[in-house]
């Protein structure tokens, strides 16, 4: 399941944003309309949605704050390697934090209803087998199969194709999402890893060397950090679009759970 949130602001401030929800995308057969007033069409629906251990040892310490100053970072200066480390080593301290509230929350309370439909939704995907790596899937956004043909189906909504700016999570299944908005010349706006001390990066085409792989790199989290630019909560951005990734979504009512990240 992905959101799309068309926006109405001139800043990047969660507080200020005037949004239009839009449901969107599906491998499940639920079927739902997207109000009229946002875009008038029949998507199929589902509660599952659009994304590694630890570092190893003798290899130096890789920080994920950004640099300072407007420009990209020099790939001279650039470890790729110790940055990727570092990333996958905060993804599984961070997993395994989740899961250890999930268990605590549900012994503090047998109602702790948001957990039980994460691990059911989690639990589903891995069974059908309709997960694709990163696996298994638990405390991740999850990727599935069709993620790519979802994409496709959004790049073909006007509310997409008129954006200038477009958000979207560094989470593997909104791949295809962020390598739409690049090779469309569109500016990306993506969060940084785990969100430590900065706020976002943002990626423009031009920004990228002139290569056949470019925008491919680009798409993932070390070719943000590689070649993006990083910004803070002053700068002065118009949002069009946020692309939203989901564990489960409430097809009535647009609810939707994330991973449960603490």
């Amino acid at each position: 399941m992905v959101y799309l949130y068309h926006l109405n602001t001139t800043r990047i401030r969660p507080w200020k944003m005037d949004s239009n929800l839009i449901p969107f995308s599906a491998p499940f057969p639920l079927i739902h309309t997207v109000p009229n007033n946002s875009y008038n069409a029949h998507f199929r629906l589902t509660s599952i949605s659009a994304s590694r251990m630890s570092s190893q040892r003798g290899r130096r310490q890789f920080s994920l704050d950004p640099v300072s100053g407007s420009g990209t970072r020099s790939e001279a200066a650039f470890d790729e390697a110790a940055f990727e480390a570092e990333r996958l080593r905060l993804d599984a301290k961070a997993r395994e934090t989740m899961a250890e509230t999930s268990k605590r929350e549900n012994e503090d309370d047998p109602k702790a209803w948001k957990w039980v439909i994460r691990k059911r939704i989690w639990d589903l995907m891995e069974a059908r087998n309709v997960a694709q790596n990163p696996r298994p899937v638990h405390h991740r956004i999850p990727n599935f199969l069709g993620a790519s043909t979802a994409a496709q189906k959004l790049g073909e909504l006007e509310e997409f194709q008129i954006s200038n700016c477009v958000k979207v999570n560094p989470d593997s299944p909104q791949k295809q999402v962020r390598f739409l908005t690049l090779s469309g010349s569109k500016m990306l706006l993506t969060p940084q890893p785990r969100l430590r001390t900065g706020f976002f990066s943002v990626v423009e085409s031009h920004m990228l060397p002139p290569t056949p792989r470019a925008i491919n790199e680009a798409c993932t989290s070390v070719g943000v950090a590689k070649h993006g630019r990083p910004i803070g909560l002053d700068e002065k951005i118009k949002v069009d679009l946020i692309v939203i990734g989901s564990v489960a979504v409430d097809p009535r009512t647009g609810a939707r759970l994330g991973k449960g990240i603490c």
